[in-house]
């Protein structure tokens, strides 16, 4: 199994027979912010296979500010054949059809691009804040509305930090934890008030994660604008919180002024 239709092939089925019980668990959550998750998606041996192909931090690229820190991968013709092809079978036509169905939305679009997609390490200490992810696709033609998280570490646990965090009732509440556990794919909507983040990891293992984002002409909410990725401190974090703030007023102006930024975004997969 080397090729992304026969990845997709699987992936279809596996959702296709959990169809009714993910939009329930859709369902259930859609008020605040709606996600679902599968486990068990891929056969494990692949699964496994695929956390053995994963790139090292020194192959990838180092967010490290105040906002987060962790280590993406995007041009993925540089890496190992098998995340290409596992990548790009979550854009299958599939499984976008059948992913819009179960959350409902409509007019839903891959991402060819991988803006802000692709592949992500966490090792011992990184961390992403609770932030709202940027609304648009890098050209601003289409809203961002779903994000596919998939998680292929052996062996991890919920007490290794790295989970998916959500922030249903802001984020001077409780997160709602969802373990980044191995052969997991997680599905979220992705709005004006679905803030979320990752925990601290805490153990010297590397957490990996293959990421999508579907866009749609339509935005999920009526009241969705347009923001770029906007980061809030955690409850404890009320000074980084306030100079967080600050950070978004300022990269937000900036879009504002300026369609595509002052200069484009990096990440993104250029063929």
């Amino acid at each position: 199994m080397n090729s992304r239709n026969e990845i997709a092939d699987l992936i279809y089925t596996n959702l296709l027979k959990k169809k009714e019980d993910l939009k329930h668990q859709f369902e259930q959550s859609k008020n605040t912010i709606g996600y679902f998750f599968i486990d068990e998606l891929l056969p494990e041996t692949f699964a496994k296979e695929l956390y053995k192909v994963f790139p090292t931090t020194s192959n990838t690229v180092l967010r490290k500010n105040i906002r987060e820190h962790k280590y993406v991968g995007y041009q993925m013709n540089t890496y190992h054949s098998l995340l290409e092809e596992t990548l790009f079978a979550f854009q299958n036509e599939r499984i976008v059809e059948l992913v819009s169905k179960i959350c409902n939305l409509k007019e839903i679009h891959s991402d060819e691009f991988l803006y802000a997609g692709g592949l992500s390490l966490m090792q011992k200490g990184n961390y992403l804040n609770p932030h709202l992810d940027n609304s648009h696709d890098k050209d601003r033609q289409r809203w961002r509305v779903l994000n596919l998280l998939y998680y292929v570490t052996p062996g991890w646990k919920l007490e290794n930090g790295g989970n998916l965090e959500l922030w249903p009732y802001g984020v001077k509440n409780e997160p709602i934890t969802i373990e980044s556990k191995f052969n997991r794919l997680i599905v979220m909507v992705t709005h004006q008030k679905s803030w979320h983040s990752v925990s601290t990891v805490n153990v010297d293992k590397t957490r990996t994660c293959i990421s999508n984002y579907y866009f749609s002409n339509i935005p999920v909410l009526v009241s969705d604008d347009f923001h770029v990725t906007t980061f809030r401190g955690r409850p404890n974090e009320k000074t980084k919180n306030t100079i967080l703030r600050f950070d978004s007023f300022l990269r937000n102006s900036v879009r504002k002024l300026f369609k595509k930024g002052i200069r484009e975004n990096p990440h993104q997969y250029k063929k």
